[in-house]
């Protein structure tokens, strides 16, 4: 099963030259308590920007460039999204985390969505998809914590496929 873990701005902007824009500390110990032990799925400019491996995760890296060699047994490249079937129709939860692309190409496929959507306008290059109504619902939602170090509001909102 497929699941999109995502913070979205207004106007659904997600990210602006490679990177975030907003720097959410409660919103990343979220991502990883949440990502923790399980398959992440995404582009290889998004792969990039992390800048590591992630612990306890396996990485999958979408990318038609077969030249790209990462040597590092919890990372796997894959050249075409025929490649995620066994992601795609596994019982166990795997995470699309990005980019602009790939969240595209895989919402189709996707069962589960959550989001951290912060309630601010940022200029931004990357955008994440309309979120049809007719297709989700949501199933829950939680307000963030907005302090010093999380300086936005935002609100955690879980949606499920029709």
């Amino acid at each position: 099963m497929l699941s999109i873990i995502v913070a979205i701005a207004n106007k659904n902007v997600i990210g602006k030259d490679n990177a975030l824009i907003w720097h959410l500390p409660e919103d990343l110990k979220r991502f990883k308590q949440i990502t923790t032990g399980k398959t992440i799925i995404m582009g290889r400019r998004t792969f990039e920007s992390l800048g590591r491996v992630l612990p306890n995760r396996k990485h999958i890296v979408l990318c038609n460039d077969m030249e790209m060699n990462i040597d590092n047994e919890n990372v796997e490249v894959l050249k075409d999204i025929k490649d995620l079937d066994k992601y795609i129709n596994s019982s166990e939860e795997n995470f699309i985390i990005g980019g602009a692309t790939i969240y595209r190409l895989l919402m189709p496929y996707a069962n589960k969505m959550y989001i951290t959507k912060i309630n601010q306008d940022f200029d931004g290059d990357a955008f994440f998809p309309e979120i049809k109504e007719e297709e989700w619902e949501i199933a829950a939602t939680e307000k963030g914590t907005r302090d010093e170090q999380n300086p936005f509001d935002y609100d955690y909102i879980t949606y499920v496929r029709k």
